[in-house]
């Protein structure tokens, strides 16, 4: 079971922030992973990359030891962490964030999601989760890539990118 939302949050300390992440997640013994959501094409990509990270995992083709890192990597459609980290990881400031909180178990998520939200001072606003073409130039897809689709189908080239992590493994 997971839950995906986005949020707005002014992070000071990047370090610090990740490190109450962490321990929140484990205190709440589930998953959180965060993004930065200007890279986020809608809930469908983390959908993916969540199902994506969790076959990898399952299948022992995964890169990285946590799921959490592996969902990261095929969210930003690259191979390495090296370059994952830079181009979807948070940043210190104001920050449009996305958000994936995964269970195990049968917890409830949302009153967690809630409590989450108010113990990291953010405000939940899912609206930054929807992409548009400039989220497609940022994720790295040229004009020339953009222009084969039409715009109803933006969220199959980001979809796609997930995918070719697969392939370049």
């Amino acid at each position: 079971m997971y839950k995906i939302f986005g949020a707005r949050g002014n992070i000071q300390n990047v370090d610090g922030f990740l490190k109450n992440i962490r321990e929140y997640s484990e205190e709440n013994k589930i998953i959180i992973q965060v993004f930065n959501a200007d890279f986020i094409f809608g809930e469908k990509h983390l959908i993916s990359a969540f199902e994506h990270a969790k076959r990898a995992m399952e299948r022992k083709t995964n890169t990285t030891n946590s799921l959490e890192m592996e969902i990261l990597l095929y969210a930003a459609g690259e191979r390495q962490l090296k370059k994952a980290i830079p181009k979807i990881g948070v940043k210190k400031g104001v920050n449009n964030l996305a958000f994936i909180l995964i269970d195990t178990t049968d917890k409830k998520l949302d009153q967690i999601t809630k409590q989450f939200i108010k113990q990291f001072s953010l405000r939940r606003e899912d609206k930054v989760l929807e992409g548009n073409k400039d989220t497609l130039k940022k994720f790295g897809l040229t004009e020339k890539e953009i222009n084969t689709v039409t715009k109803n189908k933006y969220p199959d080239l980001i979809l796609e990118k997930i995918a070719m992590v697969d392939i370049i493994k």
